[in-house]
């Protein structure tokens, strides 16, 4: 990999390279803008399958933060750490590692729990770096924000495509039965949705189709079900040229990340008639969430929740913008996002320090 083509292509400030000879670990800290304030992003702990693919997924990740942040009118730029070692295999050295290296950042980063990492891995961090948020006395796990985010996401894109944003009836498939995907088909449950589910720990979909009367499917078969909404709730890349002409629904609309394959995915599914909610937008419940813990007098979760049920008109914004400019909905999101860093850019640009 070209890794300063690869930054400048993106746009990214940082891509900083950690490792700890005690523990073994191996670390990626990437910085993607601080236009709108400090990087702030999960650490993610994953089985990589060469350098190449954690520097990718890390670059890919930060540059998503920012304009998740961006879009979702907080004062944080992008940013993500990535471990490179089996999350199998953590140790409390490995975590203190991780949070020292977060601390030499000075602040130019926050971050906390994501994929491969628990609440108590975070709490072993917090012993070297005081850069860490959602933390269990704060704002706590960031699950339910983010699926809180998701269901007000699919309602605002059923009222657009059916004139009627209540789920009553409507066919959801969900992909992924973690932690939101569960709480999301609790929700579409109590509203009469009918469910389909799938994830490849069988055991979590059984659990969550004993719950709410979901139908359990296989992992690979949820793609070819008829449904009125596809959620993905697992790993990324799930709309691919593998993947999407099986595709059988009118929205998909998900939490999760990096769901576009390659970008031009989203021009195929226009093409397809098909409504994509841009992921960034649909998983930024956990992040408005954890902002939350910046305000005034620390986390209120009645303040939080009631601006994580805005995202669904703020969804409904970008499928607007999409049609009047004729683009895809990826594309409108982005136009957005970028159109608040420019302006903030713009008010520094002409900022001119008093003389002391």
């Amino acid at each position: 990999m070209d890794i300063f083509r690869a930054m400048a292509e993106n746009g990214h400030e940082q891509l900083i390279f950690n490792y700890d000879r005690s523990s073994g670990l191996r670390m990626i800290i990437a910085l993607h803008d601080t236009t709108l304030g400090p990087g702030l992003g999960g650490m993610r702990n994953w089985r990589y399958k060469s350098e190449d693919e954690a520097i990718a997924d890390a670059l890919r990740l930060s540059r998503g933060m920012t304009y998740k942040n961006a879009f979702a009118g907080i004062d944080f730029g992008g940013s993500k750490c990535v471990i490179f070692n089996d999350p199998d295999d953590k140790s409390d050295i490995l975590l203190r590692a991780a949070g020292r290296f977060v601390e030499m950042m000075g602040g130019r980063i926050y971050t906390g729990e994501d994929v491969g990492l628990t609440p108590d891995d975070v709490e072993v961090m917090a012993q070297s770096t005081r850069y860490l948020v959602g933390r269990p006395h704060k704002s706590g796990d960031p699950s339910k924000a983010a699926a809180l985010g998701t269901y007000a996401s699919i309602r605002a894109s059923l009222q657009h495509v059916f004139g009627d944003a209540s789920p009553k009836g409507r066919r959801i498939a969900i992909q992924g039965a973690g932690n939101v995907g569960s709480d999301l088909a609790r929700r579409l449950a109590a509203d009469g949705a009918e469910l389909f589910v799938s994830d490849v720990r069988a055991e979590r979909a059984e659990a969550v189709a004993e719950s709410t009367g979901a139908q359990v499917l296989d992992p690979d078969a949820i793609y070819d079900v008829q449904c009125d909404v596809f959620s993905p709730c697992a790993l990324g890349l799930s709309v691919s040229g593998e993947t999407i002409d099986r595709f059988r629904t009118r929205i998909i609309c998900g939490s999760a990340n990096n769901q576009l394959a390659v970008p031009e995915m989203a021009e195929e599914l226009r093409r397809r008639g098909i409504l994509y909610a841009p992921d960034f937008i649909v998983n930024g419940g956990g992040i408005v969430n954890i902002a939350d813990e910046f305000e005034d007098g620390g986390y209120n979760r009645e303040r939080a929740f009631a601006r994580v049920e805005r995202i669904g008109e703020r969804l409904r914004q970008v499928y607007l913008r999409a049609e009047a400019d004729g683009i895809t909905t990826e594309s409108a999101a982005e136009r957005i996002a970028e159109d608040r860093i420019a302006a903030l850019a713009q008010q520094q640009r002409h900022f001119v320090p008093r003389r002391v």
